[in-house]
C-alpha cells in the first residue's frame, strides 16, 4: 500500500512545486498591476472599521465610504506635501553624504595600516559599502512615488472594495449557502488582518512621530525623512527598526561625530522598546504569531518578488498564508511550524499521528 502511494505522493509534490513556481513567476511579471491592487486591498482593510462604525451610527454606506476616503486622501495629500521637499533634498544630498562618510572612515584605514594590517581601501569598499544603507533608504522612499503615480487607480479600487464589503458576506451565503466553515474562516482572516494593520498603523505612526522629534532635537538633517522611514519600516517586526536606524545614525556621525551618532542610536533603541515591546503587545493582546525566521524569510521572499513594497507588506501577506494554512487539516502542520510559539505537545503529537496515518 505504501509502495503504491509513494509515486503518487511524489508526483503530487512535483506538480504542486511546479505550480508554485509558475504562480511566483506570474506575480513578478504582473508587479505593475498586482502591487497597486494589493495596496488598495490593505488600505480598504484599514478603512473598513471606521466605515462600519459610521454605518452603525445610521450613516448611509455611500456617504460613510466617501467620508472615510476623503479623510484618508486629505491626510495623505497633507503628509505628502509635508515631506515631498525633504525627500527631494535628501536625494540630491545623498552623493555628498556618501563621499563625506568615506572621508570620515579614512582615519580608520590609517589606523589599520599603523597596526601592520595591509588593507586596500578600494577593495574593502567593494565589499563593505558604508553608503549602502542610505541608498537603500532612498530607494525605498522613492518607491512611494511609484505607488503615488497610481493614486487614482488605488483610490477607485478602495472605494469599490468598501462599497462591496458590507454586502459581501450576504452574497456568499446567497450564492453558496453556508459552506463548511468558509464564512467563519474568512471572517477570522479579515478580523486578524484588520486588527493587526490597525494597531500596527497606530504604533508605526507613534514611532515615526517620536523619531522625528528626537532627531530634530539632536539637529540631524531631514528629520521628516527619518520619521517616515521609521513609520514605514515599523511594519516589519524585529528587522525594520534596525534598518530604519542605520542611515540616521550614519548621518549623525557624518554631521557631528561619534557622540551624536550614539545619542541617535540610543534614542531609536528606547523608542522601539517602548512601542514595540511595551505598548504594542498590550494592545494586540498576544504576540504576532510568526517566528522570527519566518518573518525574515518572508521579508526576503516578498522583497524579491515585489521590491520595497513587498518588504513593507511581507508580514501581513505571510499572516494571510498562515491563517489560510491553519484552516485546513492537511496543511495545519505548516501553520504550526510558522508560529512563534507553536502548538502544545499534545496537539502536535495528535496532528503528527494524523499525518502518519494518512
Amino acid at each position: 500500500m505504501n509502495d503504491e502511494s509513494s509515486p503518487s505522493q511524489a508526483a503530487h509534490f512535483i506538480i504542486t512545486a511546479a505550480g508554485l513556481v509558475v504562480v511566483v513567476a506570474g506575480m513578478r511579471a504582473a508587479e505593475s498591476i498586482l502591487v497597486p491592487l494589493l495596496v488598495s486591498a490593505f488600505l480598504a482593510v484599514i478603512s473598513a472599521s471606521p466605515v462600519f462604525w459610521l454605518q452603525r451610527k445610521r450613516v448611509p454606506a455611500p456617504l460613510a465610504v466617501l467620508l472615510v476616503v476623503m479623510a484618508a486622501l486629505g491626510l495623505s495629500l497633507g503628509f505628502g506635501a509635508l515631506i515631498g521637499t525633504s525627500l527631494d533634498d535628501f536625494s540630491e544630498s545623498l552623493p555628498r553624504y556618501q563621499a563625506r562618510l568615506t572621508q570620515e572612515l579614512a582615519p580608520g584605514f590609517q589606523w589599520l595600516h599603523s597596526l601592520g594590517i595591509k588593507l586596500s581601501e578600494e577593495t574593502l569598499l567593494q565589499y563593505v559599502d558604508p553608503g549602502a544603507s542610505m541608498r537603500m533608504a532612498a530607494k525605498m522612499l522613492s518607491s512611494l512615488g511609484v505607488i503615488l503615480t497610481n493614486t487614482f487607480l488605488i483610490l477607485l479600487t478602495v472605494i469599490f472594495i468598501l462599497l462591496e464589503a458590507s454586502s459581501f458576506r450576504h452574497k456568499v451565503q446567497a450564492a453558496f449557502g453556508d459552506p463548511t466553515g468558509a464564512i467563519q474562516q474568512f471572517s477570522k482572516l479579515t478580523t486578524a488582518i484588520n486588527n493587526y494593520l490597525g494597531i500596527k498603523t497606530i504604533m508605526s505612526f507613534g514611532t515615526g512621530l517620536t523619531v522625528t522629534l528626537w532627531v530634530a532635537i539632536l539637529g540631524i538633517d531631514f528629520p521628516l525623512v527619518w520619521g517616515l522611514l521609521a513609520f514605514l519600516l515599523n511594519y516589519i517586526p524585529n528587522l525594520g527598526s534596525i534598518i530604519s536606524a542605520v542611515p540616521a545614525v550614519l548621518l549623525g556621525y557624518i554631521q557631528f561625530g561619534i557622540g551624536r551618532a550614539m545619542l541617535v542610536a540610543i534614542g531609536y533603541v528606547v523608542i522601539n522598546i517602548i512601542f514595540g515591546n511595551v505598548i504594542e503587545p498590550r494592545m494586540m493582546g498576544r504576540k504576532l504569531g510568526l517566528s522570527t525566521l519566518v518573518v525574515f524569510l518572508s521579508l526576503v521572499f516578498w522583497g524579491w518578488v515585489w521590491g520595497p513594497v513587498g518588504m513593507l507588506l511581507s508580514v501581513p501577506m505571510t499572516m494571510i498564508v498562515k491563517i489560510a494554512l491553519e484552516g485546513s487539516e492537511t496543511t495545519r502542520w505548516i501553520g504550526i511550524l510558522m508560529d512563534s510559539e507553536g502548538a502544545s505537545t499534545k496537539q502536535y503529537q495528535s496532528l503528527f499521528t494524523r499525518r502518519i496515518s494518512m
